[in-house]
């Protein structure tokens, strides 16, 4: 997957997670969460698929979204 793509989905999906977990975070900050998310997701997917399509990258970047923020709350709660 380019690179421009990997960012713009996984801004997307930093963005629908955040909402979905219902953490208060600006926009930046949803988004770098949902990139990291999305390079997390891909490097998952690629283990599990040798193709990629882009619903199949969005699942992925969305779920490893979701796994940093469960991350960040817990380490948040901690201190």
């Amino acid at each position: 997957m380019p690179v421009v793509l990997l960012i713009v989905v996984g801004a997307l999906a930093g963005v629908l997670a955040t909402r979905l977990m219902r953490m208060q975070t600006d926009l930046p900050t949803a988004m770098i969460i949902g990139v990291l998310g999305a390079v997390t997701g891909g490097i998952g997917f690629r283990f599990l698929m040798t193709s990629a399509s882009w619903v199949g990258a969005f699942v992925l970047a969305l779920l490893g979204s979701l796994v940093l923020l469960w991350l960040w709350k817990q380490y948040q709660g901690r201190r």
